[in-house]
């Protein structure tokens, strides 16, 4: 069991979780996960740890509320308690000083985008960072962002925020004003797909955070399973990060779309039952 002591909305569907689990917290590295349940018979939710506190012994999650597990989570207040959270899970991010890093994060993509930011900031990066969300209330730790990067540029695709446009576009101003020697793009599928697309148009190393189906974490069901450079990776224990020209995401997002199909409908049951 571990007890939420702290808990923030970041947007009407958005919560911030800091979660006492202190041996993760002395573990977690930039690009590992957590699997959470919400009671002993509820669904396997993997969550990357955005943030670890070593001496509070805790760490802090970042949600969105999308189906019946993620709304349960997300009703949960400070006293309360998660079943379970298993981790420090996966592959953590590889950091070097590379240059000129552009990191790019999509709505709650922001979240694992986080602690990247700061790793590559630390590691000695000039790091530009690009946060896209379809409006300015569902942009989300900005400041935080701001703290280590030395540019954010901002997209709604409303406009009410920032400048109007996709992430691509605001990828496309860094990359024609200087050289960008990686990139780490984080966010929905169809977000890292145009991002890959756009950065292999200049021929600059990408990598993606992927947000597959999964449930033990472990490798051995193989939900999170996916294409790469014609392979297949399981996400939860060869990634969650992959080299972002190498991914099939049409397979992928085909797998996800029937998944979402499901999840809808049980979210709306549960809506109408609560």
């Amino acid at each position: 069991m571990n007890k939420i002591i702290r808990k923030q909305m970041l947007s009407e569907n958005v919560a911030e979780l800091e979660v006492e689990a202190p041996q993760i917290a002395k573990k977690r590295k930039a690009g590992h996960f957590v699997i959470v349940r919400y009671d002993e018979k509820g669904e396997r939710i993997p969550l990357t740890i955005s943030s670890a506190n070593i001496e509070k012994g805790t760490i802090t999650l970042i949600l969105q509320k999308v189906g019946v597990s993620t709304s349960k989570i997300a009703s949960l207040e400070v006293g309360d308690y998660l079943h379970d959270v298993v981790g420090p899970l996966g592959k953590a991010t590889h950091i070097e000083k590379f240059g000129t890093v552009l990191c790019c994060g999509g709505g709650v993509g922001v979240a694992p985008l986080l602690p990247i930011v700061q790793a590559m900031k630390a590691a000695g990066n000039r790091v530009i960072s690009v946060l896209a969300a379809r409006s300015k209330d569902l942009i989300i730790l900005e400041d935080e962002i701001r703290k280590s990067s030395d540019e954010v540029i901002i997209m709604t695709d409303d406009g009410s925020y920032g400048q109007q446009g996709v992430v691509t576009v605001g990828m496309e101003q860094a990359i024609k004003k200087e050289k960008i020697d990686f990139c780490m793009a984080i966010g929905p599928a169809i977000m890292m797909k145009f991002a890959a697309l756009k950065t292999k148009e200049y021929d600059i190393p990408t990598y993606v955070s992927l947000n597959t189906i999964m449930v033990d974490g472990t490798g051995m069901c193989g939900a999170c399973r996916v294409t790469i450079d014609g392979k297949t990776k399981f996400v939860c224990v060869d990634g969650p990060e992959f080299d972002a020209h190498k991914v099939d995401f049409g397979e992928m997002m085909m797998r996800m779309g029937a998944y979402k199909a499901e999840e809808k409908a049980a979210l709306d049951n549960y809506l109408q039952n609560k």
